[in-house]
């Protein structure tokens, strides 16, 4: 059987890596979403097992020192990471798997899958990233502009990824997504 590509898609907070993945979900057959786990709070809408598995800091503590992550991250004061074991057993049963985490956890995970395929989302200007991070309503201007400088940093990182696509229209990005995805599985060496 012919095992899946692990797609890891990352970029700056406030992006749209979330936005953009939802979208590819309805749009690409045969791609699994892989849950994070995190320390931090839900925001409004968010389930438990659905878009992340919340954690306390001493249960995540305890999947780290036990290797049940295949990587993990600091981030504005909490932790992410993602389950070794989901990621896998899903490449093994032949189904992509798109990772949607930090650019940290990115690079990690770089180390350890080489082969996966590495997309980074960029937004269309700093100022729109500014404005996008600003209209969720759930960060003060002092954490904004942690995230805003944390941005700068991480794009700065695109180097180590293997495409750059603008999320400028969430329909857009997820064409170019697709595209990179349908060319990934045509490759020879595939």
């Amino acid at each position: 059987m012919k095992k899946g590509l692990l797609i890891v898609l990352s970029g700056p907070s406030g992006v749209g890596k979330g936005t953009v993945c939802k979208a590819l979900m309805k749009k690409v057959q045969n791609v699994t979403y892989s849950v994070s786990a995190t320390t931090r709070q839900p925001r409004l809408g968010e389930v438990d097992g659905v878009n992340y598995f919340f954690k306390t800091h001493e249960e995540f503590r305890s999947m780290m020192e036990n290797d049940q992550l295949l990587e993990h991250a600091e981030y504005v004061g909490n932790y992410y990471g993602t389950p070794r074991a989901f990621v896998e057993e899903t490449l093994a049963a032949g189904k992509d798997i798109i990772l949607e985490i930090e650019v940290q956890g990115a690079l990690k995970v770089k180390e350890k899958f080489p082969e996966g395929i590495f997309i980074f989302l960029l937004p269309p200007s700093l100022e729109e990233l500014k404005d996008r991070i600003r209209g969720r309503g759930t960060e003060n201007e002092v954490v904004i502009d942690h995230r805003m400088n944390v941005a700068v940093e991480e794009i700065a990182l695109m180097e180590h990824y293997d495409y750059a696509v603008v999320n400028d229209e969430i329909d857009l990005a997820c064409k170019r997504i697709e595209s990179v995805i349908i060319a990934e599985h045509c490759k020879i060496e595939k």
